[in-house]
């Protein structure tokens, strides 16, 4: 920081020097004229430096400030006055202009004694305590707000000297943190002085400064390493997530850096590992650029001959203005290596300071920062490591209370890991870090372009983890795991891809209106995101559900809290971790593993909220849509059940109709929003039909979703297979004919053997409510009847997809127009993609996942009409 020294004295002296030793920038020292030819100690410690020293026999005259005297000091460009014993009236023009305003030494515990000779008057009035204060100045005498103050007791023989010299003086240069304090107090001491003068504390024989304080929720536990801090009520605990301190109340706070006298700052998590990391080998490419910096380091560090790997860029002179100069000369020579200031401080040596811009360029920079209690597990081959904490404001943390729930692995009902469930003031601490990181933070005011190069980066990195990811959702959701790494991840990574390119492609339009003569108008519109969203994803497509909303939420420039289904929560928080390595700026996604009934309904409650996109039952939307129209009118989009219709007719493709037939039911279990939920099938064809469905079905194999041979998996749970069974009870009570399947497979999970009714009536349960299951229900139509199996079709209340197969493109045509469903599938189905939009009609909801009608979704229109 820049800051301006205005006093005298000894005292003067000694504040200027720690203020140098802090890394400060000294812009000026104002001080007294020099007394019989000999300078004041705080302007000779002040020359020797080669700092700028001015000495003005008066500010002010006649009560005004002389502009020439104030022109002079505000060409130091100061952001701070420091005024730590100053005998001279300085004009409020000097101490009101720089950004952070002016702080004040005063020998008194004010407001006690205010004014000249505050000692004097503290030995004359008998006082037992003694002391000092330091305050930030205003125009009154020594009136304004107080940042800190440290007492003494007074002796019986005490004087002026004596009280001066044992603590006034001495301690009255430090900014050491008095422990005796709540752990509020601890948190506003380090945070109200987090730059200036620095908030220290002797740990292991040195001075550490604290930096980047947050109090924790009371009653939480830290586990980690201890740290003897001298006068402290309890040890410090170094863990994951940085240095925790304690109050003398128990309460704790969390300081996440620390700086040492050398200038060296580390994560506080570091203090036992600093300097531990195995180093990168350098490319080539990486080699050039490392010589490159070399030589700006030689061009600021010029009283340094040779710049070597273990040069200290503080150690060798460099100061604060330094700082900033090299942070935007990496800038210059590699645009998508964005240092920040703290970068330098933490990185001081040379081979520090590449080793740093190296794993910035190749996206692994926060690999070391990010605190991940992973999960491990060894399955599939590979060790799979999996975040199970909350994610919020670009941290994993755990839940109020430390409430957790154990999510459990469909493919023998053993529990994977305990995951943190999301309580109420959890949901609200996510909504307000996505508030402040759309309305304050860095995305908000990112490019677009940029905005879209972060997303890439995501895809890229879920590219790099597919496997990982594909057997963290096969584990958690039962996929089998070919088709969740070709499609549960496959299309999430090829999603974000899409809607990465998108960024910088939202524009409004020019609108010509009648002009308002004789002058004229100019009216365009401007597409704007949201600002906070909400999204409720549910449990048959983990990821993938994730990413067909996220992915057009984040493009449009929104902010995200997510609930993930409860059942299946491992996948998003993976992601979670994936997209902060990416570099997606803190508060911008925020996962909530929780119920829907607490988490759910307090994101549809939620004033801050003000969209909400929900995928799952038609049930639960009009719940949610109601909650949303009540609580603050926000904007929704829902994708909700299905009984999709697929007709086929008697001139298909025979073998193409029974292999999309098989897909558009057992694909994925059955637990596909879009699923055939009733075939019609011509009569003509009918039993043949039907005959090679069950030969198909009896060579699919069920098993461990693991497995590469494995057709069918478990269900996602025991919940829904239980569902099934009764489904299925209720379809043979009813008439229909059970062709195969139909129970529960006897053995370790929740596997359900896959399904075939036939003789399914229309007033049949079965003909009218979704399984959500591998059963495939089956009716026959006679032929020629075209608009009657049309009526059939659509006498349902969801309009989510369908399909018909046949080699007449006129009866395609014909049959496609007429489908009430959001998406008609012509001799193909369940073929979708990210460019084609996707949603229903009638109660299965409204609005669109993927393609370009996606991101309105997420955006509003403004209009602007100026007239000229």
């Amino acid at each position: 920081m820049k800051i301006a020294v205005i006093g005298q004295s000894l005292f003067g002296q000694e504040v200027y020097k720690e203020l140098r030793k802090d890394g400060h920038t000294i812009v000026g020292v104002f001080t007294i004229p020099d007394k019989d030819g000999k300078a004041d100690p705080l302007a000779t410690e002040a020359e020797k430096d080669g700092v700028a020293v001015f000495k003005f026999p008066r500010w002010r005259v006649k009560g005004q400030a002389i502009p020439e005297v104030v022109a002079q000091y505000k060409a130091t460009g100061a952001e701070l006055n420091v005024l730590p014993f100053c005998s001279q009236f300085i004009p409020m023009e000097v101490i009101d202009h720089p950004k952070h305003g002016s702080i004040i030494y005063h020998p008194s515990l004010l407001p006690r004694h205010r004014g000249a000779s505050a000692i004097n008057w503290t030995l004359i009035h008998g006082d037992k305590k003694g002391g000092f204060t330091v305050f930030w100045a205003d125009d009154g005498l020594d009136t304004g707000p107080i940042l800190l103050q440290r007492e003494c007791d007074v002796e019986p023989n005490d004087t002026v000297n004596t009280i001066y010299k044992r603590f006034l003086f001495p301690e009255g240069v430090k900014g050491t943190i008095d422990w005796n304090q709540t752990a509020e107090g601890l948190h506003n001491w380090i945070r109200g002085n987090d730059k200036v003068p620095g908030a220290w504390a002797e740990v292991d024989g040195q001075k550490v400064t604290f930096y980047g304080s947050s109090l924790m929720n009371k009653g939480s536990t830290a586990k980690g390493q201890a740290l003897e801090i001298p006068g402290a009520s309890q040890p410090g605990i170094v863990t994951k997530a940085g240095l925790v301190l304690f109050g003398n109340d128990g309460n704790a706070l969390l300081v996440k850096n620390l700086q040492f006298e050398d200038g060296k700052m580390i994560a506080a998590a570091q203090y036992f590992s600093s300097g531990s990391s195995a180093a990168v080998e350098l490319t080539e490419e990486e080699k050039s650029f490392a010589e490159k910096m070399r030589a700006v380091w030689q061009s600021i560090l010029t009283n340094v001959s040779h710049i070597e790997d273990s040069t200290d860029f503080f150690k060798s002179g460099a100061a604060s203005m330094d700082v900033v100069r090299l942070v935007e000369e990496v800038k210059l020579r590699a645009s998508s290596c964005q240092l920040q200031n703290e970068d330098i401080y933490m990185n001081t040596t040379f081979q520090e300071f590449i080793q740093k811009c190296v794993r910035k360029l190749r996206g692994e920079d926060d690999e070391e920062e990010l605190v991940v209690d992973y999960v491990e597990k060894n399955t599939n081959n590979m060790t799979i490591k999996m975040p199970h904490q909350l994610f919020i404001n670009g941290e994993f943390v755990d839940a109020e209370g430390g409430k957790t729930y154990k999510t459990i692995n469909p493919s023998d009902g053993t529990a994977i890991c305990d995951v943190s469930l999301a309580q109420i003031s959890d949901v609200d601490r996510a909504v307000a870090a996505a508030k402040e990181a759309f309305e304050e933070g860095e995305w908000g005011k990112m490019n677009p372009r940029d905005r879209g190069r972060l997303i890439y980066k995501l895809a890229d990195l879920m590219e790099q983890h597919q496997e990982e990811l594909a057997t963290i959702e096969s584990i958690d959701s039962g996929a089998v795991y070919t088709l969740a790494l070709k499609t549960h991840v496959g299309m999430s990574i090829q999603t974000f891809r899409y809607f990465a390119g998108w960024c910088d492609k939202i524009q409004g339009s020019t609108i010509p209106i009648n002009q308002a003569r004789p002058n004229r108008n100019l009216t365009f519109t401007k597409k704007e995101p949201i600002g906070v969203c909400a999204i409720v994803i549910p449990w048959n497509y983990p990821l993938m559900m994730l990413a067909w909303k996220t992915a057009a939420c984040l493009a449009a420039g929104n902010t995200v809290v997510l609930k993930p289904a409860q059942v299946t929560p491992l996948t998003a928080l993976k992601f979670a971790e994936l997209a902060a390595r990416a570099g997606l700026p803190k508060g911008v996604i925020n996962i909530l593993p929780g119920s829907g009934a607490l988490v759910g309904q307090r994101l549809s409650d939620h004033p801050d909220v003000r969209k909400l996109g929900f995928t799952g039952s038609t049930e639960i939307g009009k719940h949610i849509m109601k909650s949303c129209a009540v609580s603050n009118v926000k904007k929704v989009s829902l994708e909700l059940g299905g009984k999709s219709p697929l007709i086929i007719f008697s001139d298909c493709d025979m073998d193409k109709a029974v292999r999309m037939g098989m897909s558009s039911v057992f694909f994925n279990k059955g637990e596909n929003c879009i699923a055939a939920g009733r075939l019609f099938v011509e009569d003509t064809i009918h039993d043949q039909f039907v005959k090679r469905v069950v030969e198909e079905v009896k060579k699919m194999k069920t098993g461990d979703p693991l497995d590469r041979a494995t057709d069918h998996g478990p269900q996602n749970h025991k919940a829904h297979l239980d569902k099934l069974v009764e489904y299925c009870q209720t379809g043979v009570k009813e008439g229909a004919t059970l062709i195969c399947g139909g129970k529960q497979i006897q053995r370790p999970g929740f596997f359900f053997e896959p399904t075939v009714f036939t003789d399914v009536q229309d007033h049949m349960y079965i003909a009218i409510e979704e399984s959500f299951g591998p059963v495939m229900i089956i009716s026959k139509f006679k032929g020629g009847e075209v608009d009657d199996v049309l009526r059939r079709a659509n006498a349902t209340e969801y309009g989510l997809a369908s399909g018909v197969f046949t080699r007449d493109i006129s009866k395609a045509l014909y049959v496609s127009e007429r489908l009430n469903a959001g998406t008609v599938f012509v001799n193909t189905y369940n073929k979708t993609d990210v460019a084609s939009p996707f949603g229903g009609f009638k109660q299965s909801g409204f609005g669109k996942d993927l393609g370009q009608e996606a991101l309105n979704e997420y955006l509003k229109t403004k209009a602007v009409t100026i007239e000229y």
